[in-house]
């Protein structure tokens, strides 16, 4: 009898439970970018040729300032955080030929001002001083770096020495961590 009474009260029991309520679980996904930049073209060259001036006058044997004057090439690159920098460096062209100190009279050294423009903002460097020009705050961007060159000089105005010249602008862009330590 107390089993059909136990049997008799399970229904209402059953009813009388109230639903289980629904709940929910959750995954939290996280992660990060590194703030960094990056050349996607990182190499142009400027091939001039003869750097002298031709001729029979004065000037003859000295630089032509528009080999090098106007002459443009474009890096490609980006950076993704909000603090990046570039900084500009002229290199002189130095005679790779000739050793020792040029006579009087002559030169072995060619100086310029080298300026980079990217994200609308310019940086620049003049190879009359050793060391990279001011650091430029040029934030997010993405895309061309056009680099021209400029105020081309030899130090005595003399005649150059015969031989090959090479020198070089050094663009480095720096991410900057756009966000501070916790």
């Amino acid at each position: 009898m107390r089993n059909l009474l136990w049997l008799v009260g399970l229904p209402i029991v059953a009813i009388a439970t109230p639903v289980s309520a629904q709940v929910t679980g959750t995954v939290d996904i996280d992660g990060s970018v590194a703030d960094r930049c990056l050349f996607t073209t990182d190499n142009a060259v400027i091939s001039v040729g003869e750097l002298s001036l031709a001729g029979t006058g004065a000037t003859a044997g000295k630089l032509d300032v528009s080999k090098l004057d106007g002459q443009t090439r474009t890096l490609v690159g980006w950076c993704n955080g909000t603090a990046a920098t570039m900084e500009v460096e002229a290199l002189p062209l130095l005679n790779t030929d000739f050793v020792g100190a040029a006579p009087t009279g002559f030169d072995t050294r060619i100086d310029y001002t080298a300026t980079a423009d990217a994200n609308a903002l310019s940086g620049n460097d003049t190879s009359l001083v050793a060391g990279k020009g001011s650091a430029i705050a040029v934030g997010l961007f993405s895309g061309d770096i056009d680099v021209t060159l400029s105020a081309s000089s030899s130090p005595t105005n003399g005649l150059l020495v015969a031989g090959s010249y090479a020198g070089q602008v050094i663009v480095t862009l720096t991410p900057n961590i756009s966000f501070g330590a916790p």
